[in-house]
């Protein structure tokens, strides 16, 4: 305001012009301002005190001043008071200046406005000094001494009573006059008036007559209606403040050392102080003890409390116990000493019986939270006075059914609260006076369950008009017609009783002494609450409430200690008594016991069981609480989920998990919190707490997943749901139905079933590519089966548990499974495949309802509509889920049947059925001969063994009835399964890679599955396709099938391995089974033809005796990759191998050589990794003790497969097509006996023809040495493109000394393998080559390493030496060792030559355009260097390479001899002709190595002799092969499956076949020179296609790389 500031000087110096005005104008403005009074009275003062202050310094005139005061004086009424003042202020400041003009006209202004204030007010705030020079006093001294008398009088003179005045016969009088009966018509007012005259007349003191009314008071209580009404009417006579000073007075007679203030005079303060006679602040005062006195005692109380607490938690020795004990005995005595009363809390409890609420609200708010309630008489005069206060609602809603229920009457008393009349009204009063009861509440249980009632109420009452959506966790109303007024009310209210809740209720119950009606009146209703409520209420009453009050810590301390003591005595033995210990003490305070039971869980596992035994005592809000303390423990953040190797899952967390799944299905405990959490870690990308999932299903639904099973629990659970759980599982499970029914109910009404599905199947890679990052990979390993394990489970869950509606409704359609919620393909026909066989069924239904036609065609055709009614969409969907060029070769129709279909469909486990229904024979025959048994009770148990009988006999019939309706439908849709728009070998690889192989690790049953689908496709005649070529793939190459596995998905390729192994061992024990089975099938026919199959050509189908070799060749492939595996050193790699071994260990191995390399290499794994990797040792030993035990049944490798004479002494490397496989089908090669029809005199001339030719061609063709390895996706190809075009590269000087190096026999010998593994018909030749050739192979390690040795020694001993010498030494050692088989090995290089001419020539044409030196050159360097690393077993995988191959040319080698020889020509015959071979072969290495680096120089003029020289023969050999050549030239370049154009080249060898021998060397041209052309843009296309393809399968092809890298720099 403007008054605030100073007086402007304008004002001042022009004052007689404007300033007096403006101020005059000021002083009015701001007296007429009345809003703030306060306000405008300073801002006065400062104005007249700015205006004298001018006048003392002399600005301004007194006279000037006085005139203006005098019109200003007029604005207020209190305007000379106000001048007063400041001039008092003044006076002061003056008096202390040393300037003697300053207070002179102080005075003048003073002296001049007398006339404005009185004499009085001056006197009383001027100094007497000032007075004095004022005139106002005559002497200052005087007038001191004169105040100073009158203060004395007034202040301290005591009044001289004259007591003998006051007569006795007065105060008797006054007795009687208040003690007489009021019954009557007796008023206070009559009697006031009597007391009046008492007064009067006997003289008495009014003082002493109000105390003795008091005193009357206090022992006539019940008069309150007379008594209170007197007192106020006699106060109108006393000062105010009387009543209270002698209520005072009262109090303070009681506070002696051991003074009890007596009730009575409690309840008269407090019916005064309710009626407001007296104010609460002013009794206060006289009250004892202070407050800091009670803030002192609260601290001290909580000290204790930890102090107990902490002695309790101690350990303590023995010989301290009693002296602890005698100590805290001393404190005990010292404490008997009782302290003065709290008069405060006697008030306090006198108002709450009288219902003075708010003035005990006030005293409340003085002490410390719950210090008042925590004396008992206070709590329960509360507890009182909230009993009265909700009675007519609890009346009204509360009252239990059929209880009657005791009336409380109210309190006689109209300012007592209200009642409560509906749930509004206890927001006013009840809820508040709850609060301050807080725990204390446990004083009175039987408000305690009204309290609760009152709440389940209100719940019931939400229940109607609104829901409680949990999703939201939000209370939210429906909006019928509610107003939004009543929801916020209700949204208060409920958020007020959870308040309560936490505060009050939970609290007391703790403080109760194990009452178990309370803790269920609370469950009544915390039910109606969603569990997230709950939860967030245990979790404060675990976490918080504990540590709010003294009493509440001494509590939990003695709940750990008796916990403790409990667990330490619990046994299975004492199950029952200790669970009715853990009952009593769980029904006030679960939190704090169960937090303790499972900490000890987790150190201890072996508890689990007798915990969960002895838990059966608890009541169902106690059952919720451990639900809540298991998912708080499992997210306890600092526990480590792993074990301190990082490779193991810690074992608190699998207790946990066990624990969780025994005590879900055994007690009644709502699971969605559980299940949410698990829900959560999932969306957070955890997946370690799938434990508890996996635990949970496993418990709850009897649903094992486990890896461990035996085939006769894995066939028995190919059957109904009955077999399965008679005879699949390990224990026998039962009564699951009510626990899997909650399972299944928690999911559903929480909306938790899919999502749970979703997130595991998303969570496998993830586990992989986030979660797994720097975990060790044994871990990932584990993490991921887990994933996988427990998304199995569940799914089969809920197929088995949810009905048809509900599972279709919650499954979405394939393609938006795996396009939008991005679930892999195999999780998600996975979660589908129920739904469709669901859907079949129930359409299935509908239509024999509709038409009721018996026969069984009728019934198929029904069936069959509704398979294409219900799987014609899918068949749409699953298109989107691959490229389209997949659907070239593959039906979608196909895809999906395999995918749909289970091993239910397939076929009918008889034995299982027939076991299970034995094993109840035998079962009710043992009750009959039980003799101890009560009758009533064998035939309960008879009853119930026929009723199983009956049911598995039923469901067999039933399970029957399906297969044969599936296999009807199987037959009418197989003619449009496979389309091999490309090729039958395109078509196995899509067949293998997007059906077999992704389904055969997903379980065991799959894995069983996929083997009997392989054999159905087979037995079905399905056109297209090839079961050789299936098998040969599968058993191939599996080094990077199984290194790419997990433990678990190890262990179920295993199984599809073992069963696909039985089907090839039943053919192979039998030729009647194998020409029944397999004789005129078309999946055997070694033709490829790109039509379909015209059946008639028994030629072109494998004989048995070829399939023998066949089989030979397999169980070989699957010694090299085992060798492989376990040599590698990679944990992964031994691990999974030893799995997959000990699965197939009932079919592999069969050969008694390759068991005894198996052997070996297993015996040095136990060596090697006894002290490093137990797990592996302990694997490996396993598998050790079984293999020994098989050798029996071992047989001799003759036996196993026809061996011919020593002399084609050749391996059965036949279908080499594993690596390579690719390029090159398998029955291809088994095309080679047919074509070899010259003599065996035409043979010998083409050898010696063919000699020179050869070795460039096989030098060329050689370059694909590391075809063997790889993985059948023909990665060979990119391989040696890649390689040719890197050592291209690297310069002609390396090449040359890699061309000097390398031996030139071995070259030979391996393009051979490679040859041999083009020409599939050679196989019937090779029956008993076999034999001779594994002995070779798996024993050969042993002489490899010492040629290795030598091999090794001589590059580094002639170094020096100049580069021809080195060649021609290395030539010497290749001599020696072409020496030991030297007659095989000649013979074969012989037939090679001649195959070489056929097919490598080819090769070298198509392969060697490019640049025909560095590519032979690199070929031959490689190899020898791959030879060195083999024998020195530097890299198994190489070593298998080289064996194979040379296996493979000594194979064809073999093959081709005998199929020259015609049927006329004798044994002996074929001897002679063996021995003049050996000669020869003899001569020609000798003459091979003066040859050999003329040759290399000439390579080029070789290349074109080698096509002269090819005999017209040979070329019709090619022909006839329709494809088999071609397709192995393709495999230099472009393997068939990537190659286009290969189908135009089978169809052109096709034609060629029929054109006879004439024209064979006009098409021989062409096709040479058609694949010369076409394999420099083949070679640079097929490049970019084999690279996606390499990255995956070519591991093992860039580690050869590197090998080779390395030996050359090491040369």
């Amino acid at each position: 305001m403007a008054a605030a500031g100073a007086l402007p000087a304008e004002w001042i110096k022009n004052w007689e012009k404007s300033g007096k005005s403006e101020f005059l104008q000021l002083c009015r403005m701001l007296s007429e301002n009345k809003s703030h009074e306060n306000v405008t009275f300073r801002d006065i003062q400062q104005a007249l005190y700015e205006l004298a202050n001018h006048v003392v310094k002399g600005n301004l005139k007194h006279d000037q001043a006085s005139n203006v005061l005098s019109d200003v004086i007029e604005f207020r009424d209190d305007m000379s008071s106000i001048l007063a003042d400041v001039f008092c202020i003044l006076d002061i400041e003056t008096s202390c200046l040393e300037e003697k003009s300053k207070r002179d006209h102080f005075t003048q202004l003073v002296l001049a406005c007398l006339y404005l204030v009185s004499d009085t007010v001056l006197k009383e705030r001027l100094d007497p000094e000032t007075l004095e020079s004022l005139g106002l006093i005559k002497q200052s001294q005087q007038f001191n001494q004169k105040s100073v008398k009158i203060k004395t009088k007034l202040f301290y003179k005591q009044q001289k009573f004259n007591l003998l005045r006051e007569e006795n016969e007065g105060y008797a009088k006054l007795i009687a006059e208040l003690g007489q009966d009021l019954s009557g018509n007796i008023t206070s007012d009559l009697i006031l008036e009597n007391i009046k005259s008492l007064i009067g007349c006997f003289n008495l003191d009014p003082n002493r007559v109000l105390d003795i009314i008091l005193e009357v008071y206090e022992c006539r209580p019940e008069y309150d209606e007379f008594f209170v009404p007197l007192i106020e009417s006699y106060m109108y006579m006393c000062e105010p403040q009387t009543l209270c000073h002698i209520l005072g007075f009262k109090f303070k007679f009681y506070q002696e050392p051991n003074g009890e203030t007596p009730s009575s005079l409690y309840r008269v303060a407090a019916v005064l102080l309710q009626h407001n006679l007296i104010d609460l602040e002013d009794l206060y005062v006289h009250l004892l003890p202070v407050d800091n006195a009670i803030l002192e005692e609260h601290k001290r109380e909580i000290v204790e409390a930890k102090q107990i607490v902490r002695k309790l938690t101690m350990v303590v020795l023995s010989s301290e116990k009693t002296e602890e004990k005698e100590k805290e005995k001393d404190k005990e005595e010292e404490k008997t000493e009782k302290p003065p009363d709290n008069q405060k809390l006697g008030l306090l409890e006198a108002l709450l019986k009288v219902g003075d609420w708010q003035h005990a609200q006030s005293i409340m708010d003085q002490m410390p939270p719950f210090y008042a309630t925590s004396h008992k008489p206070i709590a329960i005069a509360l507890c009182q006075l909230v009993h009265v206060t909700i009675e007519p609602l609890y009346r009204r809603v509360g009252v239990p059914k059929g209880a009657k229920g005791s009336p409380i009457s109210n309190l006689q008393n109209k300012k007592a609260p209200k009642q409560a009349e509906s749930f509004e009204d206890l927001r006013k009063e009840v809820f508040n006076m709850l609060c301050y009861l807080g725990p204390h509440l446990s004083h009175d249980p039987i408000l305690f369950a009204k309290v609760v009632r009152l709440g389940k109420a209100f719940m019931k009452e939400v229940g109607t008009s609104k829901k409680l959506n949990s999703e939201d966790r939000m209370v939210k109303f429906q909006s019928d017609g509610n107003k939004q007024e009543d929801k916020e009310k209700m949204e208060i209210l409920f958020s007020c009783l959870l308040n309560i809740t936490d505060q009050v209720l939970l609290p007391s119950l703790t403080l109760m002494d194990c009452n178990a009606c309370m803790s269920e009146e609370l469950w009544g209703m915390f039910k109606t609450f969603p569990y997230q409520y709950r939860y967030r209420l245990y979790g404060q009453w675990k976490n918080e409430t504990y540590n709010s009050h003294p009493l509440l810590v001494k509590v939990k301390a003695q709940t750990i200690d008796r916990a403790k003591y409990i667990m330490k005595r619990l046994t299975k033995e004492n199950v029952k008594p200790s669970g009715r210990q853990i009952g009593k003490l769980s029904h006030s305070n679960p939190t704090i016991l169960f937090d303790y039971i499972l900490s000890q869980i987790q150190k201890y596992d072996n508890l689990i069981t007798p915990v969960v035994d002895s838990l059966k005592y608890l009541t169902s809000l106690n059952y919720d609480v451990l639900a809540y303390c298991i998912i708080e423990a499992l997210a306890n953040p600092e526990k480590e989920r792993m074990k301190h190797d990082d490779t193991t899952i810690s074992s608190w967390l699998q207790s946990l998990a066990s624990f969780c799944g025994a005590v879900f299905r055994k007690y009644p405990i709502e699971l969605a919190g559980l299940l949410q959490y698990v829900a959560n870690q999932l969306k957070a990308g955890k997946s370690f707490d799938l434990l508890i999932l996996k635990e949970v299903v496993q418990k709850m639904a009897g649903i094992e997943i486990t890896e461990e099973m035996t085939m006769e629990q894995l066939e028995a659970m190919t059957g109904g749901e009955q077999l399965k759980a008679e005879g699949g599982y390990f224990g026998q499970i039962r009564n699951t139905k009510k626990s899997s029914q909650r399972l299944k109910d928690a999911l559903l009404d929480h909306d938790l079933a899919l999502p749970l599905c979703l997130l595991m199947a998303q969570q496998r890679n993830g586990v992989i590519f986030q979660e797994g990052g720097e975990k060790h990979l044994k871990l990932v390993g584990k993490l991921y089966d887990q994933c996988h394990d427990t998304l199995v489970q569940f799914g089969g869950f809920l197929a088995s548990n949810l009905s048809t509606e509900d599972y279709i409704k919650r499954v979405p359609s394939i393609d938006v499974l795996c396009n939008e919620f991005h679930t892999p393909h195999d999780a998600a026909f996975f979660l589908s495949r129920p739904m469709y066989a669901h859907h079949i069924s129930s359409k299935y239904d509908e239509l024999k309802k509709a038409e009721k036609g018996n026969k069984q065609q009728h019934k198929v055709h029904k069936y069959i509509t509704s398979c294409e009614l219900v799987m014609a969409p899918v068949h749409d969907a699953v298109i989107s889920l691959h490229l389209p060029k997949v659907w070239d070769d593959i039906s979608p129709q196909f895809y999906a049947t395999f995918w749909s279909l289970t091993m239910y469909d397939l076929a009918v486990p008889h034995n299982s059925y027939d076991r299970e229904v034995n094993k109840l024979k035998v079962q009710m025959k043992a009750i009959d001969d039980n003799q101890e048994m009560p009758p009533n009770k064998k035939k309960k148990e008879k009853e119930r063994c026929t009723a199983l009988q009956d049911k598995l006999l039923e469901e067999e019939k039933k399970q029957l009835e399906h297969v044969q309706r599936v296999l009807q439908r199987l037959k009418l849709e197989k003619d449009n399964w496979l389309l091999a728009k490309s090729t039958k070998n395109e078509t196995i690889t899509k067949f293998l890679q997007l059906c077999i192989f992704p389904r055969c690790i997903f379980s065991a049953i799959d894995a069983v599955y996929c083997a009997h689908f392989v054999e159905l496709v087979h037995q079905q005649k399905t056109p297209n396709f090839s079961t050789l070529l299936c098998y040969d793939r599968v058993f191939s190459d599996i080094i990077y099938t199984v290194a790419s596995c997990t433990e678990n998905e190890a262990s179920r390729y295993g199984r599809f391995l073992c069963c696909m192994l039985e089907t090839v061992t039943r053919w192979h024990s039998d030729r009647n089974i194998y020409e029944k089975e397999c004789g005129n099938y078309p999946g055997f026919l070694t033709i490829l033809r790109a039509t379909g199959f015209d059946g008639g050509n028994k030629a072109d189908q494998l004989d048995y005796e070829n399939f023998r070799h066949v089989v030979h060749k397999w169980h070989y492939k699957l010694t090299k990759a085992s060798v492989h595996c376990l040599e590698t050193g990679e944990y992964t790699h031994i691990r999974n191998i030893l799995i997959v071994l000990t699965k197939i260990l009932p079919w592999y191995p069969k050969v008694l050589n390759l068991g005894q390399a198996l052997e070996r290499r297993v015996h040095k794994i136990c060596q090697e990794e006894k002290e490093k990797r137990p797990d592996l040792y302990a694997l490996a030993m396993g598998y050790s003790g079984q293999l020994k035990s098989r050798k029996p049944y071992m047989v001799p490798e003759n036996e196993f497969h026809h061996k011919d004479p020593p002399a084609r002494n050749a391996v059965a490397a036949t279908v080499q097509n594993g690596p390579g496989g690719a390029g090159l089908p398998a029955s291809l090669t088994i095309n080679a006996a047919k074509l070899e029809e010259s003599t065996a005199e035409e043979t010998d001339k083409l050898k010696e023809k063919t000699q020179g030719a050869v070795k460039v061609i096989n030098k060329a063709a050689n370059a694909t040495p590391k075809v063997t390895t790889s993985n059948g996706n023909s990665a060979s190809n990119s391989k040696i493109i890649k390689e040719k075009d890197d050592k291209e590269k690297s310069g002609k000087e390396k090449d040359k000394e890699k061309k000097e190096k390398t031996p030139a026999a071995i070259p030979e010998t391996k393009a051979l393998g490679k040859d041999g593994k083009d020409k599939p018909k050679e196989e019937r030749a090779n029956k008993d080559d076999k034999t001779r050739e594994t002995k070779e192979k798996t024993p050969k390690s042993d002489k490899e390493k010492e040629k290795a040795k030598k091999e090794e020694k001589t590059p580094k001993d002639e170094k020096s030496k100049t580069v021809v010498t080195n060649a021609e030494s290395k030539f010497a050692a290749e001599k020696e060792r072409e020496k030991e088989p030297s007659r095989e090995r000649d013979v074969a290089k012989d037939m090679k030559s001649k195959e070489n001419i056929k097919g490598g020539e080819k090769l070298s044409v198509a392969g060697s355009l490019k640049s025909p030196v560095p590519r032979s050159e690199t070929s031959e360097s490689e190899r020898e260097q791959k030879r060195r690393k083999v024998d020195t077993h530097s890299s198994p995988s190489h070593s298998s390479t080289v064996k194979d191959s040379l296996s493979e040319l000594k194979d064809s080698s073999a093959k081709h001899y005998i199929n020259h020889t015609t049927p006329a020509l004798s044994k002996s015959k074929e001897r002679e002709v063996d021995k003049k071979d050996l000669d020869k072969s003899r001569e020609r290495s000798r003459e091979r190595e003066k040859k050999d680096e003329k040759d290399r120089k000439d390579r080029k003029r070789d290349h074109s002799n080698s096509d002269r020289e090819v005999p017209q023969d040979s070329t019709k050999r090619r022909k006839e092969e329709n494809g088999t050549t071609g397709s192995s030239k393709h495999s230099k370049s472009e393997s068939p499956s990537d190659s286009p154009r290969s189908n135009e080249k089978e169809k052109e060898k096709n034609k060629s076949k029929s054109s006879g021998k004439e024209k064979g060397d006009s098409i021989k041209t062409e096709k040479m020179e058609k694949s010369s052309s076409g394999s420099k843009k083949e070679s640079r296309h097929d490049k970019e296609k084999t690279e996606k393809k390499e990255k995956r399968d070519s591991a093992g092809g860039k580690e050869e790389k590197k090998h080779h890298k390395s030996s050359d720099k090491h040369r």
